[in-house]
């Protein structure tokens, strides 16, 4: 009789990736499939056509040195929960039979190899080989990281582009994101991100088992991220100096970031913040299967002694002061993932905290979670991981102090400013969509341009002593924009039936969001006389060439303290916020004809909104619309003056894409950013 050889195992990589939404992989080598889910392989036999009355197909499935093998059965109904394979015997072709393999939901991420066998009666056997690479599988029931609605796949799994929310409550700030979850190489460095793990290298044969959780995956990306116990991606910085590095506000983008990781054998990339870790850490889980999403908490409390109590001191002439190891980041930025918590009960399913910053260990690892939403939000510290650690950051009081020779003379307590907005963007739109309410009970929360203030009210946020005689509050008039003056209103009320002479101190200092105020940059001193039960409103302003040279991308803490000239009674009221700048915008020409693989053409326009002329580099990128980036050099632009920069751009990939510019500015700490959403459609 002919002998039987299989010539080829074709993978049928078009078909497979359609049927299991990973398309989007298309550059990588690897058939890319999703677990739970069947993938199909097709032979090419050599001689004759396969028997199946003498012969049987065996398929043997390898992750490391774990396998399992399966005989190929002309049955497609099989249990979800172990490995199958079958031909579909309609349509059965016995010289180049197609064979369903099925992986069970719980099969582990990672890269596998198979091999197929024809084996006949008389022991004779021929193999082939095959690869592919196993994801988490959000479409598949079954899967514990279903998420039930379609958008929200879209959105949390296979959008390869986002927004990152800083700034303030107040006036948040959209940056835009680059995820690169399907740029050339990327699945194949978040995948090595597992094998370098420690957990990976101490025991390979648990680590693989254990892939199967998500819970367990998203606690070893989480370490992986930061570098500070193992070969992480990312080294943080937060000294302000970057030179032998990145500045963590010039990246646009996660693929930069680890494809930088891969090519230096996996040494830390220089440097990363919050945003930046939360962002590559979202390109990681997505990659990998596992729905995500980057999320911003507003005032962000870091409780040194866990005792839900930060404390603020100032002068008496409204300068804030480094006196408190407590602090409050006025950002920061987090991950949740989608996943069932079958270690916790169904109760505790849904979005998970995830936080890869180094802050604190977790069982000794920096790292962070995953901890329920659920379970923050019912203030569940029985449960793991890491629940009291969210918990502080979106639940603490703020004690403010003034400060006279080493002794305090005025306290206030604000019950509300940490944790007061949480965010993340919104599903299919480039807006921010209101979490605050997942973490909080909460009556009102949306964030309003109002600051905090001294005035006693049944519904006041702060807590004041009553025996004083006089409030203030400082409002700002409007939310601030670079190019213009900050403007902003102090109201004084006299609560007593005595005149009052006050003086009035008014403090304004530079600071970043997760430190605190560096020197005063603005000050003003007058006196104030009050009548008894009188009012008054004082108007202010900083003008921008006071502070355009000092802020940037910095905040101002800005503090107004009054001080009774007979009692010497003190009382404060204090704001911090960001200044935002004019967004460069992207005009597209045939804005609705945009399709792959032809040339397309955009105007890039920046205006300058500050007072003296700035120079800086221009930066377009876009993922699957450009391949690398393109810069171009702006010279000294005066104020006022626009620039035009023409740039085309020939799509890769069908979809809705971020085309995104920056423009990093040499003579002032600034970056301006500026985003356009293409939809590229089917030619």
């Amino acid at each position: 009789m002919e002998e039987l050889k299989i010539q080829n195992v074709n993978l049928e990589k078009s078909e497979n990736q359609e049927r299991h939404r990973t398309e989007g992989f298309s550059s990588s080598k690897a058939l890319v499939v999703r677990r739970g889910a069947p993938f199909k392989v097709s032979l090419q036999l050599g001689g004759r056509a396969f028997n199946p009355k003498t012969e049987c197909l065996r398929i043997k499935v390898m992750l490391g040195h774990l396998y399992v093998v399966m005989p190929v059965t002309f049955d497609e109904k099989d249990c979800p929960f172990r490995w199958s394979a079958y031909i579909d015997p309609n349509g059965l072709n016995l010289q180049n039979p197609s064979i369903f393999i099925s992986s069970p939901v719980t099969a582990s991420v990672g890269r596998y190899r198979f091999q197929v066998c024809v084996i006949s009666n008389n022991g004779m056997k021929t193999c082939a080989f095959g690869k592919f690479i196993l994801l988490c599988n959000p479409w598949c029931r079954e899967d514990t990281v279903y998420i039930p609605f379609e958008d929200q796949r879209e959105e949390y799994i296979l959008n390869d582009s986002g927004l990152l929310y800083l700034g303030t409550a107040m006036n948040t700030v959209s940056r835009p994101w680059s995820f690169d979850q399907f740029e050339p190489d990327i699945l194949e460095t978040c995948l090595n991100l597992l094998q370098v793990s420690p957990q990976h290298q101490k025991n390979k044969r648990m680590d693989y088992l254990s892939r199967k959780s998500p819970v367990y995956i998203s606690r070893v990306v989480s370490a992986m991220i930061n570098s500070e116990d193992d070969r992480g991606v990312l080294k943080g910085n937060w000294t302000g100096s970057y030179k032998d590095g990145v500045p963590p506000s010039s990246w646009t983008g996660s693929g930069d970031i680890l494809t930088q990781w891969a090519a230096s054998g996996y040494s830390p990339v220089k440097y990363g913040q919050c945003w930046v870790f939360a962002a590559v850490m979202c390109t990681v889980m997505r990659a990998l299967g596992i729905p995500c999403r980057v999320v911003t908490n507003f005032n962000s409390a870091h409780d040194t002694n866990d005792n839900l109590v930060i404390e603020e001191y100032y002068s008496e002439t409204g300068q804030k002061l480094n006196l408190s190891k407590d602090s409050i980041w006025n950002f920061h930025v987090w991950v949740e993932c989608w996943m069932t918590r079958q270690d916790l009960g169904s109760g505790m399913d849904g979005w998970q905290v995830l936080d890869p910053t180094p802050q604190e260990r977790s069982r000794g690892v920096f790292c962070c979670g995953p901890a329920p939403v659920k379970a923050i939000k019912d203030r569940r510290i029985d449960l793991f991981f890491d629940i009291p650690f969210v918990y502080a950051e979106v639940n603490a009081d703020v004690h403010s102090f003034v400060v006279s020779d080493g002794r305090v003379v005025s306290h206030s307590k604000d019950t509300k400013r940490v944790g007061s907005f949480i965010c993340t963007k919104a599903i299919s739109f480039p807006r921010y969509q209101n979490i605050t309410g997942d973490y909080k009970y909460i009556k009102s929360p949306t964030p309003s341009l109002s600051s905090r203030s001294s005035t006693m009210s049944d519904d006041s946020t702060l807590e004041r002593d009553p025996s004083k005689g006089v409030s203030v509050s400082l409002t700002l008039d409007k939310a601030p924009v670079a190019g213009e003056p900050v403007r902003f209103t102090v109201k004084v009320v006299n609560r007593q039936n005595v005149a009052k002479m006050m003086r009035v101190h008014l403090n304004a200092q530079a600071k970043e969001y997760n430190h605190s105020p560096t020197d005063t940059f603005w000050k003003s001193h007058g006196v104030l006389q009050l009548a008894p039960m009188e009012g008054k409103v004082l108007h202010q302003q900083i003008l921008p060439e006071q502070y355009e040279d000092v802020v940037g991308d910095d905040l101002i803490n800005l503090a107004v303290v009054l001080e009774d000239t007979v009692s010497h009674e003190q009382v404060l009221a204090s704001e911090e916020f960001n200044i935002t700048s004019s967004h460069i915008t992207i005009e597209i020409a045939n804005e609705d004809s945009i399709v792959p693989n032809k040339k397309h053409a955009a105007t890039v326009t920046f205006t300058n909104p500050f007072s003296h002329p700035v120079s800086g580099v221009l930066t377009v990128a876009g993922a699957g619309l450009m391949q690398g980036k393109a810069h171009y050099r702006m010279h000294s632009l005066p104020p006022g003056g626009k620039a035009q920069q023409h740039i085309t751009f020939i799509p890769s990939k069908m979809g809705t894409k971020m085309l995104q510019a920056s423009m990093a500015l040499s003579n002032i700490n600034s970056t301006i950013r500026g985003f356009k959403m293409v939809s590229v459609n089917r030619a």
